[in-house]
């Protein structure tokens, strides 16, 4: 079994260290995460034609094999899939931290990675841990990041891949974990549950204030709005009640039509090619 860690902080970050070292006790693991910070890309893999995409060698303790991508998480996965790294059974990314809930799965790399990997026919697993206090009271990420205890998220991802590589899907899954900043000990429990419709406080307001001593160009400064409160049938509300989350994230796929709209796009479709 061989496992490819990933990640969408980078391969210093303290958190992909730990998660890697915790997958140890399931397979062979390795590590290719984007060589910088790549937060917020989603499942973009960038500009392939223009791109010319370098891999290189990185040192993480108690891991044999790690490499550095000049590109996005999903191109590591990608990459994966391809076999640039060997034959990959499973892709586990994280631990990021912060909770990718609500509206972020749509845009978090640690997510994308996963629904790449999927894309290329491997199951995969996101594991994110919620950050205490980033983004309500205004710290910097860095002023909290000392906080983390990664070893909760870490030990939740290791019930979850020890079961599912007893028997992996014939057509691969990604489940989403996400869970409070605390020890596995010290949780709730666990729930299933769906994507809730907004993370636990997003953003509020966007507006352009001009750039001093510049024609034409724009600052973009954007505001809180209040924590929200959300069912603990969602990921949100779960990992704000102190439960891990495990969320099963389906593929984009075709949909049925709203019909007034679908009717007269098609009767126009008809008449064009008539």
């Amino acid at each position: 079994m061989r496992i490819l860690v990933t990640n969408d902080d980078g391969i210093d970050s303290i958190g992909l260290h730990v998660l890697a070292r915790a997958m140890r006790q399931h397979g062979d693991v390795v590590i290719a995460a984007p060589d910088r910070e790549y937060s917020g890309y989603g499942a973009a893999i960038g500009s392939i034609w223009l791109m010319k995409p370098e891999v290189h060698t990185a040192s993480v303790d108690g891991i044999d094999e790690a490499w550095a991508v000049n590109g996005a998480p999903a191109l590591c996965a990608m990459f994966a899939r391809l076999g640039a790294f060997g034959d990959i059974d499973l892709v586990v990314s994280g631990i990021n931290p912060g909770a990718n809930v609500g509206r972020s799965v749509y845009h978090s790399g640690t997510v994308g990675a996963c629904l790449t990997a999927r894309n290329g026919g491997i199951s995969a697993i996101a594991v994110s841990q919620s950050v205490d206090q980033w983004a309500v009271e205004g710290q910097a990420i860095e002023d909290v990041l000392v906080n983390q205890q990664w070893q909760g998220a870490a030990d939740i991802a290791g019930i979850v891949v020890e079961q599912l590589l007893e028997d992996l899907p014939t057509h691969p899954v990604v489940i989403n974990i996400n869970v409070p900043n605390r020890p596995a000990a010290e949780m709730r429990g666990w729930k299933r549950t769906e994507v809730g419709t907004a993370p636990p406080r997003s953003m509020a307001k966007a507006v352009l204030t001009p750039k001093p001593g510049t024609d034409g160009s724009f600052h973009v400064d954007w505001s809180w709005g209040d924590a929200l409160d959300s069912p603990e049938s969602d990921d949100t509300g779960a990992v704000m009640a102190g439960f891990a989350s495990l969320t099963w994230l389906g593929a984009l796929e075709a949909v049925e039509p709203h019909p007034p709209l679908a009717d007269r796009a098609e009767y126009a479709l008809d008449a064009f090619f008539d």
